[in-house]
């Protein structure tokens, strides 16, 4: 990336006011017109623009302008900055090969059943999908709803392992505390299960003797009957 010069009027506002450079020096080294810089020094141009020290800013030398001030030919050059600071890149949207995205409903589908805790902007890097694929897939009013089978994205090479993942993760932390489930929803554990069903306090302790022993003789007057029956 080249180098550009920080705030270019205002620090011709500067070399105007500060040095006896010719006005086609600082348009030059400004990447300004000359008439531009004529008015500037008229007063008819950038007016209420606080001038820019290049010297305090790095940019400039106090060497490179005596130069440049005793030879009206030499032409201004940027002084090489003390700190690179790197080039950000862009991140572009995922590609998704040709090839491989007739795939991309199939695993939409199977990443709004198997983690509905994902966004839609989520689903979407992984996938490299739309918003709108999305919310049809999520309401079945997608156009091919009925032929869509849930299909891995990491088994259909439309993502790895690893962002699979770190987006499962990045959506447990923002999601926080989850809400009390409801009654039935989910499983609960074999301690809350455990309940023990009511007796009756005396139901145990308290047997009626008369009424077991007379169901017994009932029984026993019962058994001749049926002899001779046969």
């Amino acid at each position: 990336m080249a180098q550009q010069l920080l705030m270019p009027k205002a620090t011709a506002v500067w070399l105007v006011d500060n040095t006896a450079l010719s006005f086609d020096q600082i348009a030059q080294f400004c990447k300004l017109h000359p008439l531009e810089v004529k008015a500037i020094a008229d007063g008819e141009a950038s007016q209420g623009i606080k001038g820019l020290d290049p010297i305090n800013t790095g940019q400039l030398s106090r060497e490179e302008i005596s130069l440049a001030e005793a030879n009206p030919d030499h032409r201004l050059k940027l002084s090489e900055p003390k700190v690179r600071v790197p080039e950000t890149k862009r991140k572009s949207p995922r590609y998704t090969p040709v090839s491989k995205r007739q795939d991309r409903p199939n695993a939409i589908l199977w990443l709004v059943r198997n983690h509905p805790e994902l966004k839609d902007a989520q689903v979407s890097r992984l996938v490299g999908t739309t918003k709108s694929t999305i919310e049809q897939i999520r309401g079945r009013t997608h156009w091919n709803a009925v032929n869509l089978t849930p299909m891995d994205p990491v088994t259909l090479g439309l993502c790895t392992q690893i962002d699979l993942d770190l987006e499962v993760e990045r959506a447990a932390r923002t999601r926080g505390a989850v809400a009390a489930p409801e009654h039935g929803s989910v499983l609960v554990s074999a301690r809350e299960t455990e309940v023990a069903e009511p007796v009756d306090e005396h139901g145990d302790k308290e047997i009626d003797a008369d009424k077991v022993f007379a169901k017994l003789s009932s029984m026993k007057r019962t058994e001749p009957e049926e002899d001779e029956d046969y």
